[in-house]
């Protein structure tokens, strides 16, 4: 394994994290608890030292499985999870109130057995509540030892400036992947001036750019890409460009398309470091490799003059969760 800095920050990290969310929501039924404390075992003994979650992901149920995996190595390793997302009624609500964050705070600690978090985000901007108050409760929660890192996910560049000011960041979080370039627009910049990190999910573009999903995929009704534009097998069959694209470096460099997209988001920036997600051991394994897949600047240049070419066809997320994000 190789090891980053996010950002300025001091907190360092293994290049790879292991976005833990699909083994309890997100992308069908939950796995075997078992089974994935056994395969977050297996990462931390292959380098993994970075792992994510959220207080919504189940919701709860990721945050105790990931705390009871990794309660015999809590020492060795670094906790990101997430407030400001609550289910009311059984939908999803963003809050992002001082209160909320500091109840949301004492659950997380419970659920993850440990008196700290490491890296605590707001997973989304609350539009009525000025991030200094969130930035202000986030340097409480530091002072009190509750937390060592804050960040924020799928925040705005404007949102991101004013958060700094007032208790700096460690790390951004927000989708990133040779199928959704948008943060090369705005958001990287900004994020090199001020010295955070970036870290991003769905690298692999929720498993598309593995190459394993076609325009025949089924995707039943707990798997969250049933309803995101982009997997209408209408936009499947033709962002397949960019598959096979990404088809043609793996073999190349005799790699797999999976290691192809990782390989090129750790190239992008030193203080990037992807969490992409799995339930096999053999994809983490399969991703993990990616880390030896060497892309050069001229070859990124190359590539990424190549996406520039390839239209991208669907949104990311359905209107209703587009409005959450870049606020």
């Amino acid at each position: 394994m190789k090891y980053r800095e996010l950002g300025k920050s001091g907190l360092k990290i293994s290049a790879l994290g292991l976005g833990c969310m699909g083994m309890s929501h997100g992308y069908g039924a939950a796995a075997d608890k078992k089974e994935m404390i056994g395969l977050i075992h297996q990462a931390i003994e292959q380098g993994i030292t970075f792992f994510d979650t959220a207080e919504v992901y189940g919701p709860y149920t990721n945050e105790e499985l990931v705390g009871e995996a990794l309660e015999p190595y809590r020492k060795d390793v670094v906790i990101a999870t997430k407030c400001g997302i609550q289910m009311i009624d059984g939908k999803q609500v963003v809050i992002g109130k001082p209160e909320v964050i500091r109840s949301s705070i004492e659950g997380s600690l419970r659920r993850l057995r440990t008196d700290h978090v490491d890296l605590y985000y707001l997973h989304r901007v609350d539009p009525n509540v000025p991030i200094e108050e969130v930035a202000e409760t986030m340097k409480e929660l530091k002072q009190e030892g509750k937390i060592l890192h804050w960040g924020l996910s799928e925040a705005g560049v404007q949102t991101i400036r004013r958060a700094h000011q007032v208790y700096p960041l460690t790390a951004i979080q927000s989708e990133y992947s040779m199928w959704w370039r948008e943060p090369e627009k705005e958001l990287l910049p900004t994020l090199e001036e001020l010295g955070i990190g970036f870290v991003p999910f769905s690298p692999l573009g929720k498993g598309f750019l593995t190459g394993n999903i076609s325009r025949d995929t089924q995707f039943g009704k707990d798997d969250f890409r049933s309803i995101v534009p982009r997997f209408t097998a209408e936009n499947l069959n033709a962002n397949q460009v960019i598959v096979d694209f990404v088809r043609k470096l793996a073999e190349e460099k005799n790699a797999t398309p999976a290691q192809i997209a990782l390989a090129w988001v750790l190239a992008v920036k030193p203080w990037i470091a992807p969490i992409p997600g799995t339930t096999k051991l053999k994809r983490l394994e399969e991703n993990i490799q990616s880390i030896n897949v060497e892309i050069s600047p001229e070859e990124l240049t190359w590539i990424n003059d190549m996406l520039n070419s390839i239209p991208v066809s669907g949104d990311r997320y359905p209107a209703e969760l587009a409005k959450r994000v870049g606020k």
